[in-house]
């Protein structure tokens, strides 16, 4: 009987090069390239037309952006080889969350803004995960910021252009046009990845701008948009197969963050912050604590938190700053102007009796006595219109004035002399360019994770705090890179 010969287990293919040779390799590829670039500049060339021009540009710039690109490669792999940076990578492989071996190394492209690399990188993973590369890691280039085979230069490139166009669409459409194409579904992996980064070194507490508001004037304002979310129906599927699907509105909320100087005008010194989630209102006053507590909001000199009539907000507002310290004398807490306005007009659009010219006259007689802080008369004004027996229509609106006029937030005069708003046109325009010009269109509907990666892209880009963005993407703790 014959015996029968044990099984072995076959080890997944490996280059079996030296990374030595691999940098010898990239060196030779340099001195192929200088010595092309080279017989180029000697080549003689007259240029006469503007297809000569342009064939020649266009032949020197491959020649340049191959060497910057071999440049970059003989740099990375070097300092792959150095003996510090592979003990650092394997402390940092043993952080990983479950245990993962040394496999040796491995041929990586990655693409960077010189073009894409080719490198021999030491890759880990666990035994059971050899052939299965996305499951194991490349510690060094973690450390380095690189996340799905992209420098942290290229991976914030293409996130801002998924911040900045209109679609994923136009994203691709331009790096084609740049020679740099990619799919639709890498662009998409990668800028929402880059998002996500970016939001778990914010909840991190990562967020380290080094910025305070101390001594400065501080306004505050939150409002909510529509978008479409896209959730999957239960029950049988399309006959092609597709899950059946529901596209409800949500309402994204925002929040703003400026500064205003001593004239009451927006200070440009100071980067507004945007911010905004899906999350509901107990979500966006999280964020809105945490950008506060960040900035030190108990130094500034005033705040003025200016916001439409709606309770969720003025329910919470109250507790946000209790929660911060910050003490009341500080603060000044108003309802927009102009929604009081459009209140106004909704009361006389009620009074059926009113002639067009009678609704104008008395709106806009009580549209001057709440710019001078006569919020009793207007009051007055309003009971009378309503009478004792008020629809429910006009009871809401009679307790629109008397809640937050009541509690002085439409004292327009006294904050008016204080040099700060009394509109929330701020958030409205961060409403108009963050949601409605990118989240929200015929036929545009989003995954929840989708939008929420995109709300926070473009939030930071309309800021202007990109670089603040790119930064938190870069905090990279084991925890997120595992």
């Amino acid at each position: 009987m014959s015996k029968r010969k044990p099984s072995h287990r076959r080890k997944p293919e490996t280059t079996p090069q030296s990374p030595r040779n691999r940098l010898a390799e990239i060196r030779a590829e340099i001195q192929d390239v200088q010595q092309q670039i080279e017989a180029k500049r000697r080549q003689s060339c007259v240029i006469r037309t503007a297809e000569d021009f342009k064939s020649w540009e266009r032949a020197i710039a491959a020649l340049t952006n191959q060497l910057s690109a071999l440049l970059m490669a003989e740099a990375t792999q070097a300092a792959l080889d150095d003996s510090e940076n592979r003990r650092q990578a394997r402390s940092f492989s043993q952080g990983a969350g479950h245990t993962v071996k040394d496999q040796g190394r491995r041929d990586v492209t990655l693409r960077t803004t010189c073009g894409p690399i080719t490198i021999r990188a030491t890759y880990f993973s666990r035994n059971c995960d050899l052939r299965k590369e996305s499951k194991g890691m490349y510690p060094m280039l973690l450390i380095w910021g690189v996340h799905d085979r992209c420098s942290a230069a290229v991976a914030s490139e293409i996130s801002k252009l998924v911040a900045m166009l209109g679609s994923l669409q136009e994203v691709e459409q331009v790096l084609s046009d740049r020679g740099q194409p990619l799919d639709f579904k890498t662009i998409r992996t990668i800028a929402y990845r880059f998002a996500s980064r970016a939001r778990a070194a914010q909840r991190a507490g990562s967020l380290n701008w080094g910025e305070s508001v101390a001594g400065r004037r501080v306004v505050l304002s939150t409002d909510g948009g529509r978008i479409r979310i896209r959730t999957t129906k239960r029950g049988p599927k399309t006959a092609k197969g597709r899950n059946r699907y529901r596209t409800d509105w949500r309402e994204p909320k925002l929040l703003i963050l400026y500064v205003v100087d001593e004239k009451g005008e927006m200070d440009r010194e100071f980067l507004a912050v945007i911010d905004g989630t899906l999350g509901g209102p107990d979500a966006i006053f999280k964020l809105m604590e945490f950008y506060l507590s960040e900035l030190k909001i108990t130094t500034a000199d005033k705040i003025l938190f200016v916001a439409d009539g709606a309770r969720w907000i003025w329910n919470r507002v109250g507790a946000l700053l209790e929660r911060l310290g910050v003490k009341p004398d500080q603060v000044n807490e108003l309802v927009d102007f102009y929604h009081a306005v459009e209140h106004l007009g909704q009361i006389a659009a009620l009074q059926s009796r009113w002639t067009a010219a009678e609704r104008q006259a008395w709106i806009g007689r009580q549209r001057r006595r709440l710019l001078k802080g006569k919020i009793e008369e207007v009051q007055a004004a309003i009971d009378a219109v309503c009478g004792s027996r008020p629809s429910k229509a006009l009871r809401r609106e009679r307790d629109y004035f008397k809640r937050n006029g009541g509690r002085g937030r439409m004292d327009y005069a006294r904050v008016a002399a204080l040099k700060l708003p009394i509109g929330s046109g701020a958030i409205e325009s961060a409403i108009r360019r963050v949601v409605n010009l990118r989240l929200k269109g015929p036929s545009i509907y989003w995954h929840k994770t989708s939008a929420e990666a995109v709300l926070l892209l473009r939030s930071y880009y309309k800021a202007g705090r990109w670089n603040h963005l790119e930064r938190q993407a870069l905090t990279t703790t084991t925890g997120i890179a595992a």
